[in-house]
């Protein structure tokens, strides 16, 4: 209620049965009274009661902030009359025909939820994120690719040569003992019984070469392998004793090598490169980097910054090789030839897996196309931009690739469960390398684990993902036989007798011809395809196949979702102003019938003071409602 009147109070002279009465209204009643004096032209207002009552003021006279409806069914049929949705105004317009208004009912619910359930398919494909491989064709110069070569002959660390020494005479012993066969038939010098007295080793000759009959059959070979307690053994077995001669020969190999960490740093002369010329240019010595590989012998990393300007033959590499005699048994290899690996630059080189054979006594000539990948990442796909978003330390002194990566989570996995690492990779720090000697039961850990990381159970393949953009090689390659039989004698004796143009140790070629072996690589083409990951939906196509299929059941568009939503809203404002008259007991609305309007006065004096209008038509009333009203 307003305070206290601080303003004159207005008079009108309302008449009663011919009688006039001056009736006195507070200044917060006078703003409609003196509307309607305005009209008349007079300063006072005379309303006679005898004349029927006048009708009561229209609601929604003047905008409101925010109207809520009384009932659901006029919420709805607003809805129906001012949506832009096709079809809601056949429910208001078809309400005689009751048929009518159920099968338009039941038609917009069922275009309802078909579009619901096409929506919810369009976004249970999106939020899987499908990619497609978007292919184009660029040209541009190209960087040479690293050129990995080794000779596949394995030098002998001198400080381990009596411990291989009997390892060669277990070996001959084991297989004369299978195959009756003598290694020492047809060598200049024997291998010996035993070794050095001097040396403290002692060869552990548990682990034995054998037939395995027992397992079903007798054709497979291998050996037993247990763990420390001897409780839990399990066999390798090959059906071809060749491969298990070989596997079991290089984990003692292995198993020797471990003993003396430092010996796969030993250097030995190699005349393995006898010649290099790109563009008739000759490569220099920087260009290469040497290190010496336990099972595939010295190897050179050619890695010098050539630009291939030209495709074709003309620009090629060249490269003259040389393999040299096999110290030992040939049983880490069998391979009479050259490995090659062609791979990016400051990536290492795995030859076990990406790696092939040269022949010597023939020319090689090796085409190469180049191919890119760019991948999207997450939540696209998982790849990685290098080796910093990797939880697995790179063990390797290079870029990541998904094979450094592999080997260095093994070779951790190994250390944590062998408590050793593998003599093949490199060591985390305070590792040491595994031999029977220290760890006698590492031989069974390692080939349970590996047998693991080949299946894929290991934790590995989660952790290593592939690089975000990515360079392959497609090699393609023809072999001839160099030289030819009448070049032969003239090719060989200058090989001999001349200084290599490229000499990374010195020493002169004295090798035959069979030793011997020319490879060319080249770009076949500067073309390379870049294949890129695209998403199947983005956002704008996402957004433009909801539209499309919400114009194709409704017909309308983003402001008609917008109606739905605040349809949505007037609903449940409704719902909870509803319920909380319902708690509360509140009436709905006050019964018109007993609507009574008392005149304010300022004193006992004043006429009309107190007088009571209860007629609910009055025009007080009805003013008095229209100001209740619009104060709230």
């Amino acid at each position: 209620m307003p305070g206290p009147l601080l303003e004159p109070l207005l008079e009108v002279q309302v008449g009663l049965g011919g009688r006039q009465t001056l009736l006195r209204f507070a200044p917060w009643i006078q703003v409609g009274i003196m509307a309607q004096a305005a009209s008349t032209g007079s300063g006072t207002l005379e309303i006679p009661l005898g004349q029927p009552p006048m009708p009561p003021l229209e609601r929604g006279h003047r905008e409101k902030l925010v109207e809520i409806h009384t009932s659901f069914g006029e919420l709805l049929t607003f809805f129906c009359k001012n949506t832009t949705i096709h079809g809601t105004i056949r429910l208001v317009c078809s309400s005689p025909n009751r048929l009518k208004k159920v099968s338009w009912g039941l038609l917009l619910l069922g275009t309802l939820g078909m579009l619901y359930w096409q929506l919810g398919l369009l976004l249970e494909q999106y939020w899987r994120y499908p990619v497609i491989m978007a292919v184009s064709i660029h040209s541009e110069r190209k960087l040479f690719p690293s050129v990995t070569l080794c000779d596949m002959n394995p030098q002998r660390p001198g400080s381990l040569h009596y411990h291989l020494e009997a390892l060669d005479a277990f070996a001959q012993e084991s297989i004369y003992s299978l195959y009756k066969f003598n290694f020492t038939e047809g060598r200049d010098t024997p291998f010996p019984n035993v070794p050095d007295p001097k040396s403290p080793f002692k060869l552990d000759r548990g682990i034995q070469l054998q037939w395995l009959k027992h397992l079903g059959n007798q054709h497979k070979v291998g050996f037993k392998l247990c763990n420390s307690t001897g409780g839990d053994c399990f066999y390798r077995t090959y059906s071809s004793g060749v491969t298990a001669a070989q596997e079991w020969y290089h984990f003692h190999y292995l198993d020797i090598l471990g003993l003396t960490p430092t010996a796969r740093e030993d250097s030995h002369h190699s005349h393995f490169v006898l010649s290099c010329r790109y563009n008739s240019e000759d490569c220099q010595a920087q260009h290469f980097r040497k290190f010496h590989h336990p099972t595939y012998g010295s190897c050179y990393t050619f890695e010098g910054v050539c630009t291939a300007q030209h495709p074709g033959i003309t620009h090629k590499i060249n490269l003259i090789l040389r393999t040299e005699p096999r110290v030992g048994l040939p049983l880490l290899s069998t391979e009479a030839d050259i490995k090659v690996m062609i791979h990016g630059h400051n990536h290492t080189p795995f030859l076990e897996h990406r790696g092939f054979s040269v022949r010597p006594g023939t020319e090689t000539t090796i085409g190469i196309r180049e191919d890119e990948v760019r991948r999207l990442g997450s939540p696209y796909s998982r790849c990685t931009d290098g080796a910093v978003s990797v939880d697995v330390p790179l063990l390797y002194n290079s870029s990541y690739t998904r094979q450094a990566c592999l080997m260095s989570c093994f070779q951790q996995l190994m250390v944590e469960s062998c408590s050793c690492g593998y003599f093949l990779h490199p060591l985390p720090a305070g590792a040491q390398y595994c031999s029977r000697a220290r760890h006698p039961a590492w031989g069974h850990c390692f080939y349970r684990l590996h047998q693991a990381l080949e299946t894929h159970r290991l934790s590995c393949d989660s952790r290593c993902p592939r690089p975000c953009r990515e360079t392959s090689y497609k090699l393609s390659t023809t072999t001839s036989r160099w030289p030819s039989a009448k070049s032969a004698d003239w090719v060989l004796d200058v090989l001999r007798g001349e200084t290599p143009s490229l000499s990374l140790s010195p020493g002169r070629s004295q090798a035959p011809r069979s030793h011997e072996a020319k490879v060319n690589i080249f770009y076949q083409e500067l073309n390379y395809h870049m294949v890129d990951e695209a998403p199947v939906y983005s956002v704008p196509q996402l957004l433009s196949a909801m539209g499309s299929l919400w114009s194709l059941w409704f017909g309308s568009s983003v402001l008609s979702v917008i109606e739905l939503l605040e349809l949505l809203l007037d609903a449940t404002a409704l719902t909870l102003l509803l319920g909380f008259r319902w708690l509360h007991g509140a009436q709905v609305s006050q019964p018109e019938t007993s609507t009574v309007s008392v005149l304010p006065c300022t004193s006992p004096a004043a006429r009309g003071c107190g007088t009571k209008i209860r007629d609910p038509g009055h025009p007080v009333v009805a003013l008095e409602r229209v100001l209740m009203e619009e104060l709230g």
